[in-house]
């Protein structure tokens, strides 16, 4: 099976729009050039033709990586074994965009939540930057809520950001948790329960949506830390 992913990602791949990811994507130098629509298309088609999903295969290109990733979200398998799935691809990601076109594929039901919210804690506690990226992601992706925002906003609290690409990922997630729930998630920034990027980033954030008020934007900017 992986030969004949390979080999079909090559005939997909674009040498330009390579060239042009890869210098989005530091540290990245695998690049087929292989358009994220394509790469969702073709995973869904191999779970559709019943392809198992590999995890074992060394050296792969930037886009096997994706497509394995999007293949376990599509894949119909019962919830326990989805997360085994996610518990073995999570060590593959390496960069930001693996990271986060893994996260925006995995969609949970209401009732399987609870189950997911547990498998993250010890995402949540890593030190490692992309399984702390991975948790932020996916949290954004799918707690954001009545339900959770609570313990969504002590869990962005506690993960580790002084690397960037987990930093980015809690700023992320933080401005969306303000422009859904700006009461509950205003205290997080005057408390100073981030670090001065993370605190700053996830302003930055909030400033730039057009979801939020002039005069809240004004606010946040004024309580923004200096460096």
């Amino acid at each position: 099976m992986n030969n004949e992913i390979r080999e079909k990602l090559k005939s997909m791949g674009e040498n330009k729009y390579g060239e042009f990811s890869s210098a989005l994507v530091p540290g990245v130098r695998n690049m087929l050039g292989v358009r994220i629509p394509k790469l969702r298309e073709f995973a869904r088609d191999l779970i559709k033709n019943g392809y198992d999903i590999d995890l074992q295969s060394d050296d792969m290109f930037f886009e096997e990586t994706m497509v394995k990733g999007m293949m376990i979200g599509y894949v119909k398998v019962p919830l326990s074994q989805k997360l085994e799935y996610i518990r073995e691809f999570v060590p593959l990601i390496d960069n930001w965009s693996v990271c986060d076109s893994f996260c925006s594929t995995l969609k949970f039901k209401k009732a399987e939540k609870s189950v997911v919210w547990d498998f993250l804690d010890p995402y949540i506690r890593s030190d490692k930057e992309f399984e702390q990226r991975f948790a932020a992601v996916l949290i954004l992706g799918n707690f954001i809520n009545e339900d959770y925002i609570d313990q969504v906003l002590t869990a962005l609290g506690e993960i580790n950001t002084q690397a960037y690409y987990s930093s980015m990922g809690v700023a992320w997630t933080a401005a969306e948790c303000y422009i859904k729930f700006p009461d509950k998630t205003l205290p997080c920034f005057t408390a100073g329960i981030f670090d001065t990027p993370t605190h700053n980033r996830a302003i930055g954030k909030i400033c730039d949506s057009y979801r939020v008020e002039k005069d809240k934007k004004e606010y946040l900017r004024s309580i923004k830390n200096k460096i």
